[in-house]
This record gives structure tokens, sequence and C-alpha cells, in this order.
């Protein structure tokens, strides 16, 4: 007869390899729901906005917060100091610490690592809120309340999946990585991931990010994301403001140079008309084009959205491969220039033109910098201006691209089928995310987005909301995601 004990050793091996019933984990979250939507409200109470330096303090509560909760489900936790940022008066003011968090560390298993933030955007109630921003209240489905969707309520919804699949072992083992300055920045992340790239992130075998939204109702996976180079075109023209009515008509003016820069940077249609600009983008392949075409997007709906009687392109496939996988050329502002109300007949001495183009993969932000420069140089010299201009490029964001079929991708694409029983859509992101390029470039290592956040969730506006289903379904993807990565 066997021994009890090494009968007992082997059913706990055998409940370690088997699949937790996804009935089970579900029933977890369902019956603590409450508790769930409870925990989201005391953390929207906490005004955690990372641009006001008054605010500075509520920032390190929440991480504090959070810390504790982690410390409660058994995980490890180090609270990494970033040192002071400097303000624009000359005083420093302390960083928040970084949330460094282990739960689990069986050699045998896998090692994901999560990244969120629990820093916010500013919010007061007379911008134009229905309800009050920090008071999270619940309407239509809906859950309102700075952060719900970025990122509290999202980071809350992983919690709670590890704190579920935790009831019958976690299957990985979990990392975390979780900021108080995201919003603003990101101030010394960088720097902390390339210091701890060889401990905290060196046994870790994929990473998360749960801090992005879908493009539709359908569940979204983000893998790629374009770049940015910020640019900063200055003209100088006189030594002094001048006076219209005396030198309007004899001299060069300095704004009327940078409009006309300004204005040979893209044409009518979006294009860019930099020489060389569109060499290094990857040829569109049938396979890629067919994914933009099973994709779930309303294209009304989007030109709802975005306020426009009409868009540059005329389908959804056009539409949306415009804004991930070709660049784009914005014009953002003119400093220096009049803005006030009323008039002022004055030829500014100096402008600078702020604009930004956002790159895609293969595209090297050193190159875009000469290529912009070189040509901006060139029309300018068509233009016999005696006035001096200088460009600068002042951000150079790389842009972002993973391989779908990476296993943690499969992984994710299984777990939305079992919970929200459709397929995922695969998708990017037209702006910059500069943590995931960081973290592949630092660690070689596969990076995914898997956000839950809705199309029309206001991340950064007005009434900000995640909806009820989607925090609670995102719990259950993330706990699920958890079981399928194990069986990768």
């Amino acid at each position: 007869m066997m021994p009890a004990i090494l009968c007992l050793s082997l059913l706990m091996l055998l409940a370690e390899a088997l699949p937790v019933p996804q009935e089970e984990l579900f029933r977890y979250i369902d019956a603590h729901q409450d508790e769930y939507i409870q925990r989201l409200k005391e953390w929207v109470a906490i005004e955690s906005d990372s641009s006001n330096p008054e605010k500075r303090h509520l920032v390190t509560d929440m991480m504090n917060v959070a810390k504790e909760m982690i410390k409660k489900m058994g995980g490890s936790v180090q609270m990494a100091e970033l040192g002071d940022q400097e303000l624009p008066n000359g005083q420093k003011l302390p960083l928040p610490p970084v949330i460094l968090a282990e739960i689990g560390s069986d050699p045998k298993k896998p090692t994901v690592c999560f990244y969120g933030h629990l820093d916010v955007q500013p919010a007061k109630k007379e911008d134009g809120w229905a309800t009050e921003p920090y008071k999270l209240e619940e309407k239509n489905g809906n859950l309102y309340g700075r952060g719900t969707s970025d990122d509290k309520g999202q980071v809350l919804a992983l919690l709670h999946a590890i704190e579920a699949a935790q009831v019958n072992g976690l299957p990985v083992n979990v990392k975390l990585i979780f900021e108080g300055m995201e919003e603003v920045g990101s101030n010394g992340l960088d720097k902390l991931a390339e210091e701890r790239k060889t401990t905290f992130l060196d046994n870790v075998d994929y990473f998360a990010v749960t801090d992005t939204a879908w493009i539709s109702n359908t569940p979204g996976i983000t893998y790629g994301a374009r770049g940015n180079c910020y640019f900063f075109l200055e003209v100088q023209g006189a030594t002094k403001d001048l006076h219209s009515g005396t030198f309007g008509g004899s001299v060069h003016e300095a704004m009327s140079d940078l409009i006309y820069l300004l204005g040979t940077l893209a044409d009518s249609s979006g294009r860019i008309l930099i020489p060389g600009i569109y060499d290094a983008v990857a040829p569109l392949k049938e396979e890629e084009k067919k994914l933009y075409t099973n994709l779930t997007f309303n294209l009304d709906q989007y030109k709802v959205d975005a306020g426009a009687t009409k868009l540059l392109y005329d389908t959804k496939e056009d539409v949306l491969m415009r804004r991930w996988r070709y660049p784009s050329l914005s014009i953002h502002g003119i400093e220096g220039a009049f803005s006030g109300s009323g008039t002022k007949t004055v030829i500014p001495a100096k402008v600078i033109g702020k604009f930004s183009m956002r790159q895609v993969p293969n595209m090297e932000p050193s190159v875009v910098e000469k290529q912009v420069t070189d040509y901006l140089n060139m029309k300018f010299a068509e233009r016999n201006s005696p006035n001096k201009v200088k460009v600068t490029m002042v951000i150079g964001a790389k842009p972002w691209l993973s391989d779908m079929n990476e296993p943690q991708y499969l992984a994710a694409q299984r777990a939305v089928t079992k919970v929200f029983q459709v397929d995922a859509d695969m998708i990017r992101a037209g702006g910059t995310i500069p943590i995931a390029k960081s973290f592949h470039d630092l660690t070689g290592k596969s990076v995914m987005l898997l956000g839950i956040g809705g199309p029309d969730d206001a991340s950064h506006g007005q009434n900000e909301k995640i909806s009820r289903n989607n925090y609670l379904k995102g719990t259950k993807l993330y706990a699920v995601f958890l079981h399928e990565l194990a069986a990768a």
C-alpha cells in the first residue's frame, strides 16, 4: 500500500497539473463582485493626480494602498524609490515610489510581469463632469469616476483575477510593476528598469500591459504601436516684435515663413511630402490586409467621436491602416504668435511651429530627423528669405510591433474566446506606448497589451467610466489568461 504522505503528495502534484475548472473561477468572481466595486470606489476616491505637485502625497498614498493589498494577497513588495523631480520653479519634489511585487516563485512555472499605473489625469466637476469625478457612481451599467478605466479599474481587475486564481493555486508566477507618474511621462521608470534588468526582470518570460482600450465592444489585444518624432520649427526674423502699420510689407516676416514651411509638410489628403519618409514602411501583404477586414469597427461612430463631417478615407480598412501601419503628420501649434481674443497688429520677431510625425516599424527616429531637417532647410532656401530657421527634434520615441503568434498572444486569444464567446480583435495603437518598446528592447521578451477599456470610456476626458461588464468580465479574462498561459 502506498504511504499516506506519498499519496497526498501525488494528489497535490496532480492538482497542480490539472486545469482549474473555468466555472469555478467565474463563480468566485461573481460572488465577490460587490467587493470589487467597493474597492474601486475606494481607489477612485484617492485623487492621485500626478500633474499637480500639491497632490503628490496622494499619489504616494495610492501606491501604499496598492502595496498593502498585494501584501495581503501573499505577495512580496519592494517600493523602489526614484529620487526627486525638479519643478519649473527650481524646487524639488520626491517622485512617488514604483511598486515591484512578486507573487509566486516556482522555477517550474512561467513568469509573467504585468505593468499598470495608479496615477490619473486632472479632473474637476466644473470641467463638465455629470458626476463628482472622485466619487464612483454607477449609472446605466457604467461605473463613472476618474481612473475607472485609466488605469485603476484595469489594475484592480488584474489583482482580483490573481486573487481568484490563488484559491486553487496560482498557475504561473506573477510580477507586478505599478507606477505613479505615467500620465506625466513616467519619470525615472526607464532608468529603474535598466537598473533591475539583471535582478527583478531577469526571470520574466512575458510582459503584459493592462492600460489599453478596445476599438469596439469586441475585446482587443494590442500587438503594436506607432512611435512619435516631435519637432520644433523655429523661424527668427527681426530682433524684436514690430508694428504691422510701420513695417508690414517692407520686412521678411517670420510668421509668413513659418506658415509656408508648415504648409509644405503634407498635402490635403494627409500624405507626407518629405522625400524618403515612406521608404522604410513595410509593404502591405495580403495576410495583414485580411486582419483589417475582419476587425469590428464602426466608421460612422468614429466620425461622430471625431466631430468630423468627412474623413480622409472612406473605408474601415483604409482608416485603420492610416491610424496604425502608416506614418502620419500633425501640426499642433505656434509658439510666439498672438492667440488671445480681440486684435493685435504685431509682427512677431520669432515663432516656433510644433508638429509631430507618428512613425511606424522600420522607421528610425534618427533617420526621420535627418529627412525632416534636410527637407525643411531645402524648402526654406527656395523661399530666399534672410530669416534664420532651426529644426529641433525634441522627442524621438520608437514604434513597437510584436509577433501575434507568440505563446502569450495565443493564450490571450483563447482566454477572450472562453470569457466573451467571441474571437479577439488583433489591433494596434495609433499613439505611442514607450513602456512596451522599453521592455522589449531591454529584455528581448514578448510584450503584449491586454487591456479591458471600452472604446467610449473617455479615459482622459470628462465622465470617464468603465462598464460594469468590462470590469467584471475583464477580471475573468485575466484569471483565465493566467491558466491559458500556464498551458502555453
